[in-house]
């Protein structure tokens, strides 16, 4: 049986780790590859290592790149990276339908709305590649984690497979480890009792490099699937440093998803070579268009 830390202990722990990862950043080279050697990081090292064999990895049939996350696509390009979006507040049930349809035709990951849209996604989606995924604590994080838990049960019940929650932003803030890590843990053991993925939404533009290390250590242990870089919503998005940061961070064995800003194939490629596995955006036709050759009119606003 495995000990259970007490509060001094857990605090201590996450606290070494951060610092012998943090003390780690400016000397860390990664694995590199001699010209015309041969690739064969197959255990998801490739999102960092191996920016220009990205999109033969997806391409071989990877659907999050990570290893245990995915299954094998019927769309080898960029879509299945990425959680179609719609999250504003204002937007309407045609706006969903037309959501979904463009999921169906581009087989995107998933989509990724609000919880009161779940039902009727589920009902759109049926019988498709497509997951509906949405959000709880959004944006702020700041509920108490069973209301978190609730919320994310309800959704996983009228059809939800992937839940991206929000941590508590001002727990960590606090450095109350101990109740960051229940407002984690009480979310994604929910998820897995029902086998659905469970995303750490961290708010990147928020917090210090230091910050985003303990949470990206804190989500972890708590066994999150992903951790994401933003809501779109909180005065900033996902970046390619944050990103690389995360992926250090947590290693190769969970996903990190960047969202918010991604709004044309170029911001997607960039965060594929920083690390990201999932790519959340509303340009998500955009995105798939310019990656296909294809003329683009307009894009999303990157949430």
């Amino acid at each position: 049986m495995t000990k259970r830390l007490n509060p001094s202990e857990f605090e201590h722990l996450v606290d070494e780790i951060t610092r012998q990862v943090v003390a780690k950043m400016g000397g860390a080279a990664g694995h590199s590859h001699a010209p015309g050697e041969q690739c064969t990081c197959a255990d998801g090292r490739c999102v960092r290592d191996c920016g220009d064999r990205v999109k033969q990895v997806v391409a071989s049939g990877a659907g999050r790149i990570t290893a245990g996350l995915g299954y094998i696509p019927r769309d080898l390009g960029i879509a299945r990276l990425i959680d179609h979006t719609l999250l504003k507040p204002d937007a309407s049930a045609a706006e969903i339908a037309q959501l979904c349809r463009e999921a169906r035709d581009y087989h995107f990951a998933s989509v990724c709305v609000n919880s009161a849209y779940v039902p009727l996604c589920a009902d759109l989606l049926k019988g498709s590649d497509v997951a509906v995924c949405t959000v709880v604590g959004f944006p702020l994080g700041a509920s108490p984690a069973e209301v978190k838990a609730y919320e994310a049960q309800l959704a996983i019940q009228n059809g939800a497979r992937e839940v991206d929650m929000v941590l508590n932003i001002g727990m960590l803030k606090s450095r109350d480890l101990k109740g960051l890590y229940h407002d984690i843990k009480t979310v994604v053991a929910t998820c897995h009792a029902h086998n659905v993925l469970c995303k750490v939404i961290l708010e990147t533009s928020k917090l210090t490099d230091e910050e985003k290390v303990i949470a990206c250590q804190i989500a972890k242990m708590a066994g999150a699937d992903f951790v994401k870089t933003s809501t779109g919503f909180g005065g900033g998005g996902a970046t390619a440093s944050d990103v690389a940061l995360m992926r250090k961070v947590v290693g190769p064995d969970i996903g990190v998803k960047a969202s918010g800003g991604v709004r044309n194939y170029q911001d997607a490629a960039a965060m594929v070579k920083a690390g990201a596995t999932r790519i959340g955006a509303s340009a998500g036709v955009a995105i798939v268009k310019e990656e296909r050759g294809e003329s683009v009119s307009g894009g999303g606003k990157g949430y």
